[in-house]
């Protein structure tokens, strides 16, 4: 009996599974597979400020190079290097010794003219009477005509006199001031205020007049230059887009521009552009924008490598999404899968602009409207049919389709 038992139990497990196989062939024919559940982003046109980054360099709002203006001994330097300096300051002094002897000679040579003026006066004066004597004399025929005549002649002569002792007062008058001027170059005073940078020069040194190496340097540094380069192909292609109709550069505030540092904080003050270059430089091909930004604090230096966040305009129905709805091909080619209103994906080639806050300005691709899946991708192929749930941007990226999938059962 036990023998004929244990013979007949294999025979029962494998009609009972069997039984058990049938059963589930049947249910997974009553039950089809559901479909798959994707998180999309409804494409609504948006209006968005278009920027650029651009590299630039610092450089000073007003930069003086100091040189002597007189030829001379230096005496002293007057200022400490690498201070702030107003206009007016003295900065140098040259011997002045020379020059003001020059000023005292030409101070005595104006005297002197001085002098000349007034003797040619008197002489004048003493020629005009015996003139009009001799004039009236010869009328009553008391003296000949050649008497009246060199009477005549001496009043000229006189005449003559003054006028070429008056224009050595004036002579004398010039080189009076020109040797004031001199005396007053002794002083090197500083043309503009700003920040002073080292001396070439120590004490003791002879200088020449406009000689080519400056004695110092001063930049102006608030408010401070921000020169960055353009290339001309992205000017062109910015002056399309706007004749197009693509951008709109008419609206305010778009002048205003921030700067960025090498570490990537951002400049706490704002710029302002201020003019672009009319001339393309022929070595780079691209043109100068220059840019002007306050520097209360010190924190710009001239030459300081800089990025200018640029203001290109403003676009009024950009197409924006959100960059994990966006793929590469095996070509690399950036592509979208959408839904349509039946509920079948397909997939859509994107002409990609740039980023925007996080997500991609599409240039081509997408319409308003459209429903780009950003979760729940990898699930799914064109064709394919899906049922959707909007997406939370506050929700996690991967906490969202699986909420909506647990809601969906």
């Amino acid at each position: 009996m036990n023998t004929l038992f244990r013979r007949s139990l294999p025979v029962c497990a494998l009609g009972l599974g069997a039984l058990l196989a049938g059963c589930d062939r049947a249910e997974q024919h009553a039950a089809p597979a559901q479909a798959p559940l994707v998180t999309t982003v409804t494409i609504k046109p948006e209006e968005v400020v278009l920027k650029t980054e651009l590299p630039g360099r610092t450089a000073g709002y007003r930069v003086a190079e100091i040189r002597p203006q007189v030829s001379g001994l230096l005496l002293k330097r007057l200022f400490t290097e690498g201070a702030d300096v107003q206009e007016g300051d003295v900065l140098y002094q040259i011997d002045a010794a020379p020059f003001e002897a020059d000023v005292a000679r030409a101070e005595a040579n104006l005297a002197a003219a001085e002098k000349a003026v007034d003797q040619a006066k008197a002489s004048l004066s003493l020629a005009k009477i015996n003139q009009e004597r001799y004039g009236a004399l010869f009328e009553e025929k008391a003296v000949a005509a050649s008497e009246r005549d060199q009477a005549s002649t001496d009043f000229d002569v006189a005449q003559a006199t003054l006028a070429a002792a008056e224009a050595s007062v004036q002579q004398a008058q010039a080189a009076l001031k020109t040797a004031q001027i001199n005396l007053a170059y002794t002083q090197i005073r500083a043309p503009i205020s700003g920040r002073i940078g080292r001396s070439s020069v120590t004490d003791g040194a002879i200088v020449t007049a406009y000689q080519a190496m400056a004695l110092a340097t001063i930049q102006q540094l608030d408010p401070i230059y921000v020169d960055v380069p353009q290339s001309t192909s992205d000017l062109l292609a910015l002056k399309r887009r706007v004749a197009d109709g693509h951008l709109n550069n008419d609206s305010d505030g778009l002048d205003e521009v921030e700067l960025i540092f090498e570490d990537g904080t951002r400049y706490p003050y704002k710029g302002e552009l201020q003019f672009q270059e009319v001339t393309v430089d022929p070595t780079t091909g691209s043109v100068i924008l220059r840019m002007v930004f306050p520097n209360p604090d010190g924190l710009l230096l001239p030459g300081m490598f800089v990025r200018v966040e640029v203001k290109e305009g403003v676009s009024d129905n950009a197409i924006l999404v959100t960059q994990q709805g966006v793929t590469r091909n095996p070509k690399g080619e950036a592509v979208a899968l959408v839904v349509d209103q039946s509920g079948t994906v397909a997939q859509r080639l994107l002409q990609i602009d740039r980023s925007v806050d996080g997500r991609w300005l599409i240039s081509s691709g997408l319409n308003a409207g459209d429903r780009v899946i950003v979760e729940g991708s990898q699930k799914v192929r064109p064709g394919a049919q899906v049922k959707t749930t909007a997406f939370d941007p506050n929700a996690g990226p991967t906490t969202a389709p699986v909420a909506a999938q647990a809601a969906a059962h």
